[in-house]
């Protein structure tokens, strides 16, 4: 009976260390990664000025020519940024700058073209009923654009490897038991 119970034992403790041999590797290579993709665009990200944006003026243009087929233009929107004393083209996010910097907004669906006129009305109308708003601006000097909201701010970051770091503390702690549980077995045994 004694010698089935250790067997059992040691099976259960191989199985608990794979386990969190196994969380530590998985949360590696999580930490890897991330560390190659989100963390070298939080690091580049210039949008670091919390600032407090006021809107002066919301413009839709019609239609434009964009890789041979009709797009909707989309509301480009001037703000007077309270950081920079300056006129300023707000742009939803960092991306939406590289995508086309003559819009604001890019609506998700630009296949129909009402559709994507509908959605930018209601942005339009969101940005008219609140006049002042907080945005994020780049401390250069010479910057002519704000950002409404940062994709690569310090909450995506913590959010990001929030994950990764219970499961590493989690596979550590298991480890840890088991040492412990191994290292009291003996001492037991001993007596």
């Amino acid at each position: 009976m004694g010698k089935k119970l250790v067997m059992a034992q040691k099976r259960g403790e191989t199985r608990a260390l794979c386990l969190g041999v196994a969380m530590v590797v998985c949360a590696a290579i999580t930490y890897y990664i991330l560390g190659t993709t989100v963390l070298p665009l939080y690091l580049k990200s210039v949008w670091t000025l919390e600032s407090t944006c006021h809107l002066i003026e919301t413009n839709i243009k019609d239609h434009d020519e964009v890789e041979g087929k009709k797009v909707p233009q989309y509301p480009c929107l001037w703000v007077n940024v309270s950081a920079m004393g300056r006129w300023a083209m707000l742009y939803h996010t960092e991306d939406t700058r590289d995508q086309n910097q003559q819009c604001s907004y890019i609506p998700s669906n630009l296949d129909n073209y009402q559709m994507a006129l509908a959605d930018v009305k209601k942005v339009r109308a969101n940005f008219h009923e609140q006049q002042a708003f907080y945005c994020f601006s780049a401390p250069q000097v010479n910057e002519t654009s704000v950002v409404y909201r940062r994709l690569y701010g310090p909450q995506v970051l913590l959010f990001s490897f929030f994950w990764p770091t219970f499961l590493l503390t989690g596979g550590l702690l298991i480890i840890a038991m088991v040492k412990l549980n191994r290292s009291l077995s003996i001492l037991a045994a001993q007596r």
